[in-house]
Order: structure tokens, then sequence, then C-alpha cells
């Protein structure tokens, strides 16, 4: 069984309000020593078979696969998560911009508020990544709306409101 196939299964195991909550605050602890783990040292390369890596970061191997679940699309080379059982070999090159992008678009703020950060991203590069993210969720309408005394966009030199923007009398 692959270590996303295993996460899923754990992941949904109970119904139970309190379980869901329970298991939910145990794996963001986990993750949040990880990330705490690989900010610190940016220099230390993450690589190995799957199963001694989630060892390295004190996860369970289903964990792990949740945890490789929500780093995959702030690699630089995404990992074929549904393939990756413990003995796969793995290595996390991490883009560490994108990482912080994406914890936004997570809406992880314990995560993108963590103190580690100042020593891997300047305050100016985490305002302007975060800038980034707030306008990648503005809706802009696209196509430019014709008032009713603009030209016409049908080329005729009138107003609109005298050509194709006349209402039927």
């Amino acid at each position: 069984m692959t270590l996303i196939e295993q996460w899923r299964k754990l992941a949904e195991g109970s119904d139970e309000d309190s379980a869901v909550r329970a298991f939910w605050n145990e794996y963001f602890a986990s993750e949040t020593e990880a990330y705490k783990k690989i900010l610190s040292d940016t220099s230390v390369r993450y690589a190995g078979k799957a199963g001694e890596l989630a060892e390295g970061f004190g996860m369970s191997e289903a964990t792990f696969g949740g945890f490789l679940d929500g780093i995959n699309t702030s690699l630089k080379a995404e990992l074929d998560i549904d393939s990756i059982e413990a003995d796969t070999e793995i290595a996390l090159d991490i883009d560490f911009e994108k990482l912080y992008f994406n914890m936004h678009e997570a809406k992880a703020d314990w995560l993108y508020g963590l103190k580690e950060w100042d020593k891997v991203l300047t305050e100016e590069k985490r305002r302007e990544i975060t800038k980034a993210w707030r306008v990648s969720k503005q809706f802009i309408n696209a196509e430019a709306k014709v008032g009713p005394n603009d030209p016409c966009p049908c080329g005729s030199g009138k107003k609109f409101k005298k050509c194709c923007g006349r209402t039927a009398d």
C-alpha cells in the first residue's frame, strides 16, 4: 500500500468529532515540527527512502504520506505521490518561495508565521509573496464594459446608446 493510500485511510478513520479534531491537531503539530526542522537549516538535503525520511521527521509512514501530499506542489520537481511506498527513494528539493506562497494558499498561518522563515526569506520578500498571493485571489473582469456614451464597438462612429446599445422601442 502506498503512503498516500495509508494517509487517506488514516484521515478518513473516524466520524466522531472529538477523534477527528484530535487527529488533525496531532497532524498539524507534526507538520509544524517538520517545517521548523526544514526551515532551520535549508542547506540540508532531505533524500532517501520515504520510510527513513518519515522516521527522521518523527512521523509514521502514513502521516509522512500526508506531509508529502502537502509539500509536493512546493517542490522544484513534483513527486508521483500515488506511487510512493516506504522503500521508494525520494528527494525533497524545496522551492522556498513557492512553499511560502502555498502556505498562504492553504491558509496555514501557523506555518507561514513561523519565526524560522526569518532565516530563509527576507521580510521584504515575504511581503512581496504575500501580496502576489492576495493579487492571485482577486477577480478581474477581462471584458471591458461599454458605457452608453462610449463609441460603439461595431465601428460605426456613433455612441453606443445610439447604435448597438439602442433598446427596442
